[in-house]
């Protein structure tokens, strides 16, 4: 990799509703939230744990830095997770609190195959930086997180994921959701909760042992670009269990991609119905599924087809573009926040040498720049988010997640400086006002627009606000797996 001088500090905090007691267990640091010195944030090889991996630049003197709290003085075993697909060492220098032990990460045998290497030390009480350095030209190991253990948690923030999914599971079988943009929204949530917590196969299997047969199909003829967000589920259950079905089925949907009616400047029109129609919300129903799978070309060039007919000049972007009538007449939140989810998430799959990287990089920017100027001081933002000052505007919490994970991964991903941080921080902190815990012990998570169409002012404002609506609670999965650091 090339020699990257900067560094990038991307340790997030959180704000916590309620903390359950302390108790005696192991407490992990992911290396993509610590302080990296050239290296990148990567998850292109499976196996890893949280959001992904840092993988060393190739050179002598890369380094990721981590911040550490331990609650009790005693001998604390450091476990570095790490993998290294070639067939020699990449020594470390570990570094704790400025005492410098050499440790060698030897050969795992393949990028996907990850192993541990525990360095036993002597921690006081109290804060602690340990610094893992490349001593070679190669560069180290890929990292994937830092485990203390032998100490005693103090007491953490509630995992508002798991408590979300297992709120939602209990009254919703799998053998209930379907294959609506947002059940699979959820499903695909939950994929990512249980990628993290290890708890939520089963229930995942259930919904496609119900939807998905041998040969790949559903019953859906993918007619909308909605119904093809389930490639995203596709392709996590054929990660997960390794059956061809998924495989299948996803494949089904990128062969409809192949003659699916498009723009006379080749965008995928939103619903067959809909001829010459572009909506933002579709942007984030197909391309991340296409980049996943290997098409990256299409997805940016989609991306920029829509980009280029949606774009604002007072900011952010229209909710939908027609070739017959043109741009439509306001900025819907939640369009707005579909976009920038699908242009980061496609990011992290396109090369820095690609030709379309600097375009999807100015999309974000712009896109950010309104998240910014438009943010509410509670940290939400508005259902129509240029129009902060219109009577009748209100808040909006799945947008409000949306974002706060659209800057979190943007900068994680270096399109936007670590600055933007406090815009994702604050953002999560006001989405996080809006979810509460009843004396039943469900989670209610409030603010939520219902689905809604192409309209004028007026009709967006009265868009009914939901609790626990299924927009609302898929992204607010995505944005608390993303900001939230819920305890491992």
């Amino acid at each position: 990799m090339a020699d990257k001088k900067a560094v990038w500090l991307v340790a997030l905090t959180i704000t916590a509703l309620a903390t359950p007691a302390a108790q005696a267990a192991t407490t992990v640091y992911e290396a993509e939230h610590a302080t990296r010195s050239q290296g990148v944030v990567e998850s292109n090889h499976d196996g890893y744990t949280g959001t992904g991996f840092v993988n060393y630049d190739n050179v002598i003197g890369s380094a990721v830095e981590f911040t550490t709290y331990t609650s009790h003085a005693r001998q604390h075993d450091l476990v570095f997770r790490y993998a290294n697909g070639t067939t020699t060492d990449r020594p470390m220098e570990i570094t704790v609190d400025g005492t410098p032990t050499t440790v060698p990460f030897g050969s795992t045998g393949a990028w996907t195959t990850w192993a541990t290497k525990t360095l036993t030390v002597q921690l006081s009480q109290g804060t602690h930086t340990i610094r893992a350095t490349a001593t070679t030209a190669e560069g180290g190991p890929n990292l994937d997180s830092l485990t203390i253990a032998n100490d005693v948690e103090a007491p953490r923030p509630r995992d508002w994921s798991t408590a979300v999914v297992d709120s939602t599971i209990a009254t919703r079988p799998a053998t209930s959701l379907g294959l609506s943009y947002t059940d699979t929204l959820f499903l695909h949530s939950v994929y990512l909760v249980h990628r993290r917590t290890g708890r939520y196969l089963d229930y995942l299997k259930a919904w496609g042992d119900a939807r998905v047969r041998a040969d790949g199909s559903t019953g859906n003829p993918y007619n909308d670009l909605d119904s093809m967000l389930a490639g995203n589920i596709f392709l996590d259950l054929a990660q997960a269990t390794g059956e061809e079905r998924y495989r299948l089925a996803a494949q089904r949907i990128r062969d409809r991609i192949a003659t699916y009616p498009r723009t006379s400047d080749g965008g995928l029109i939103h619903n067959i119905a809909f001829t010459g129609q572009l909506w933002a919300d579709g942007v984030f129903m197909v391309q991340p599924f296409l980049a996943r799978a290997g098409d990256v070309d299409t997805a940016t060039r989609q991306l920029s087809i829509y980009y280029r007919h949606l774009k604002n000049p007072e900011g952010l972007l229209r909710h939908a573009y027609s070739e017959h009538t043109g741009q439509s007449p306001e900025v819907w939140c939640r369009a707005v926040g579909w976009f920038g989810m699908a242009t980061v998430d496609v990011l992290r799959h396109v090369p820095r040498t690609h030709p379309a990287r600097a375009e999807l990089m100015e999309i974000v920017r712009h896109l950010a720049d309104g998240y910014r100027r438009f943010q509410d001081p509670s940290g939400l933002w508005f259902q129509l988010p240029i129009k902060p000052d219109l009577a009748g505007n209100w808040l909006e919490t799945s947008c409000s997640s949306m974002y706060a994970y659209t800057i979190s991964q943007a900068v994680e991903q270096r399109v936007l400086s670590p600055s933007y941080l406090r815009v994702a921080r604050k953002g999560y902190r006001g989405v996080l006002s809006q979810a509460s815990i009843g004396s039943d012990g469900r989670t209610a998570i409030a603010g939520i627009s219902v689905g809604t169409s192409v309209g004028d002012e007026a009709y967006y404002l009265r868009r009914a606000r939901a609790v626990n609506d299924f927009h609302g609670l898929g992204a607010f999965l995505l944005m608390n797996e993303e900001l939230g650091l819920a305890p491992k």
